[in-house]
């Protein structure tokens, strides 16, 4: 895979128009609703530690009877069931992926069960927002528009774009995205803001990964622009097609969903975060799920407080 440091790459508050769905066959096309905003407008690119907290409420000083959980004990967490390697169900019915392993890491270390639930990416961040779910797993890229509405814990991973295009095609990375060719994304994502605004172009939106993958088979879009962590759960050998491009982005990082108001359960999450980066924990699942990727010098998860053991 080709990745390079991202010099440019940011995010910014979503568009409010995301007035199209697409059927499963991908066939239909949107048209613009007005002229993209600066893509710059709004952006924490340059101020991600003011996210960041300092350290973190000790484990044995969070009370659990006051995390606001519709149903104490247990963490009611909304995420997707088909975005490998982070989100995903299992041949045997199991909700896994980093993300969701993580997430039991987290709740172990609070004496917390979890259960899992399926939704859409496009309407997660609305039911965390009314309090459905406790908590929305999804590899979410934390964003000011997004933090108008939810509250996130502590970064636990930091963001990749990819272009997946046809493997004989003529579009070999984001410098060949151009506005007379067809770019899927998925409703919502950082993804669908990125062609938006800041290559000020009208994507076609899909409900979910797996529905544009599709459609970049089958030749009905030309590209698609895509978290890369999904981007390789979703391109197989033979499929005809190839992540042409990936960019790594570390001011910004991806963080579990909370209900805005609830900050014990931020509080408690970002404790149980720090724990298992400190014993080891994240860094085995970080390999596991991510066995070639090399981790920036200049990123690390959790709190600033906390420490990555060495390996």
């Amino acid at each position: 895979m080709k990745i390079k440091a991202m010099k440019w790459l940011t995010t910014a508050p979503v568009a409010l128009a995301l007035a199209v769905s697409l059927a499963a066959c991908g066939s239909g096309s949107s048209q613009p609703s007005g002229s993209p905003t600066d893509a710059l407008a709004g952006s924490d690119q340059q101020t991600l530690d003011k996210y960041t907290t300092a350290d973190v409420t000790p484990i044995d000083q969070i009370d659990k009877t006051k995390l606001g959980l519709n149903t104490e004990g247990k963490l009611e967490v909304g995420t997707l069931s088909d975005a490998p390697p982070n989100i995903f169900i299992d041949p045997s019915g199991k909700f896994t992926g980093y993300d969701n392993e993580l997430l039991r890491a987290i709740a172990g270390k609070l004496g917390l069960e979890v259960e899992f639930v399926a939704t859409d990416f496009s309407a997660l961040l609305s039911q965390v927002s009314t309090k459905q779910f406790d908590v929305g797993s999804s590899s979410i890229s934390t964003t000011e528009a997004r933090r108008q509405n939810v509250g996130f814990t502590n970064g636990y991973d930091f963001g990749f774009m990819a272009v997946v295009a046809k493997s004989d095609g003529d579009i070999k990375g984001f410098d060949d995205l151009t506005s007379d060719l067809r770019i899927g994304v998925v409703q919502g994502t950082v993804q669908d803001d990125y062609v938006t605004n800041t290559l000020g172009m009208e994507p076609i939106r899909f409900p979910d990964y797996a529905t544009v993958y599709a459609n970049v088979r089958n030749g009905q879009v030309d590209a698609w622009v895509a978290p890369s962590q999904q981007a390789e759960g979703q391109v197989k050998e033979g499929d005809g097609t190839a992540i042409v491009e990936s960019k790594v982005n570390t001011e910004n990082f991806t963080a579990y969903a909370v209900a805005k108001d609830n900050q014990p359960l931020i509080d408690a999450l970002n404790s149980g975060l720090d724990a298992v980066i400190e014993d080891g924990t994240w860094s085995k699942l970080t390999k596991e799920w991510y066995p070639d990727r090399e981790m920036p010098s200049d990123w690390k998860p959790g709190s600033k407080a906390a420490t990555v053991p060495q390996s």
